[in-house]
């Protein structure tokens, strides 16, 4: 049976644009696209989960607001959980520190880009919605 990992990812809006990150090389899914976020630990709520991986990966904080979509898919080395969330900058800049680069871009460019399985179902939602 796979691993099941319950992860998050930020919807971050600024401007009519949506932040999108790529995956750095080394790590799985190297180069292809997501929403910022990570793992969410023991104890934490998807919420508190985001606010921190946000401040981790892209040292920057985060409102994190309304749910938009969870989705499910397997990979070959784990089933991910995705929980993705619409989110406001509070205080700084999303600054490069894990993934190759990142764009901000608006819904018609976000299918542009190779991303995640999993996070297709919430570009599919959030490029209808900007």
């Amino acid at each position: 049976m796979k691993k099941r990992i319950e992860v998050t990812g930020a919807v971050i809006v600024k401007d009519g644009k949506v932040l999108a990150a790529q995956r750095g090389e080394g790590k799985s899914l190297a180069g292809y696209w997501e929403f910022p976020g990570g793992k969410i630990e023991s104890g934490e709520t998807p919420e508190e989960s985001l606010k921190r991986e946000l401040k981790e990966e892209l040292l920057c904080d985060a409102v994190v607001g309304k749910h938009v979509v969870t989705t499910e898919y397997e990979y070959d080395f784990a089933i991910i959980v995705l929980s993705t969330f619409w989110c406001a900058l509070e205080a700084g800049e999303p600054t490069l520190t894990e993934h190759a680069q990142i764009r901000w871009l608006t819904g018609q460019e976000m299918s542009e880009l190779n991303w995640a399985p999993a996070d297709i179902p919430a570009v599919e939602i959030i490029s209808r919605e900007l």
